[in-house]
């Protein structure tokens, strides 16, 4: 897939989204801090996520009682209004991005929420786990012609092969994200090994990993197994009241993160195995050839009693023994001296003359 001009396959590096959602906590300056750190660290996209509140609750969730460290409204409507930003901050956000050499984008929950973004032409557009199911909300937004990413948080093998048939027909431009939808997740439920059954199952789209997990490191090992969209909730404040910061990756383990997975693409290399230039050294040194055991007369039959495998390695590789054996020697050969095929003659060549 392509997301603004960006390729992401098999043979690049991982596009690395830091999830801010809502760790702004409704301040436009926290937001453009976040925007220019996760650009200093490296991140690929800074992303949002965008809700039509009224729309997305039912009346009753919408004026529950929210009341605790986390909340910053007394009702959860009121609370999730708070987070909520407008048209204003999302294109002064849009511009800041442009002006840092990142993406932005963000997660629709909702078809108006998707019209607000694609009326922005922001790059890519994302459905959170919690939309998996939602099959109208999918194809709606497949329809808006941008690369999309999806969550699986939550979802059977079954429900993820329904939410690709829905979009494929429609975009051919997918990532699908491994995904715990646990907060934090501990690493013995991440279940990395799905990535590799996602890659089998869905050839034709690109495989990622949504990490609830704290901490930067397990994302290199979703990179080796095949992962090449990584999304990582990021704060720049852990301690922060808000359902999501305690989990965040800070600025710092941003950075570790994206130099991390760099170096996991570098270290991936190749497919075929082959010889190094840069080895020959170490196999000259640590390499054995064969040699003679000891003095060996011209005429010498040779035995496999007869050789001796010896560094440095810069002869005859000890697998070729048998293109020795049973041969005779045409000249002396003193020992730990190299032996080689064209210091022999058959043996039976000698009879016959």
């Amino acid at each position: 897939m392509t997301i603004g001009g960006r390729r992401v396959a098999d043979d690049t590096e991982a596009y690395v989204i830091a999830e801010i959602g809502h760790n702004h906590e409704g301040s436009l300056e926290r937001a453009e801090e976040l925007f220019r750190q996760a650009a200093a660290a490296g991140a690929h996209a800074a992303k949002l996520q965008k809700r039509d509140n009224r729309k997305v609750f039912t009346q009753d969730m919408y004026d529950q009682p929210y009341l605790g460290r986390n909340s910053y409204g007394p009702t959860y409507g009121a609370h999730r209004e708070a987070l909520e930003f407008g048209r204003a901050e999302y294109e002064h956000l849009a511009q800041l991005a442009a002006d840092l050499g990142i993406h932005f984008f963000a997660t629709a929950f909702d078809t108006a929420s998707v019209d607000f973004l694609m009326d922005l032409d922001l790059p890519a557009i994302k459905i959170a786990s919690g939309d998996l199911t939602n099959t109208p909300l999918l194809s709606y937004a497949a329809k808006a012609g941008k690369p999309m990413i999806i969550s699986t948080g939550g979802a059977s093998l079954e429900e993820v092969r329904l939410a690709c048939r829905t979009i494929l027909p429609i975009n051919d431009q997918l990532a699908v994200l491994q995904c715990t939808a646990v907060y934090p997740a501990p690493p013995e439920m991440l279940h990395l090994n799905v990535i590799q059954a996602f890659r089998r199952e869905f050839p034709s789209v690109v495989i990622g990993f949504s990490g609830h997990d704290q901490g930067p490191d397990l994302s290199s090992v979703s990179y080796g197994l095949g992962a090449r969209v990584i999304e990582k909730h990021f704060t720049l404040d852990q301690t922060r009241p808000g359902s999501d910061h305690h989990f965040s990756l800070s600025p710092a383990e941003l950075s570790t993160l994206v130099t991390a997975l760099n170096r996991a693409h570098r270290a991936l290399g190749s497919e075929v195995k082959t010889p190094l230039v840069e080895e020959a050294p170490a196999l000259f040194k640590m390499g054995k050839k064969v040699v003679a055991a000891y003095d060996l007369p011209a005429g010498h039959v040779l035995r496999e009693s007869d050789l001796a495998f010896k560094s440095p390695g810069d002869g005859l590789k000890p697998y070729r023994l048998n293109e020795l054996i049973g041969r005779s020697l045409r000249q002396p050969v003193a020992v730990d001296e190299p032996l080689s095929p064209e210091l022999t003659i058959l043996a039976e060549s000698i009879h016959a003359s």
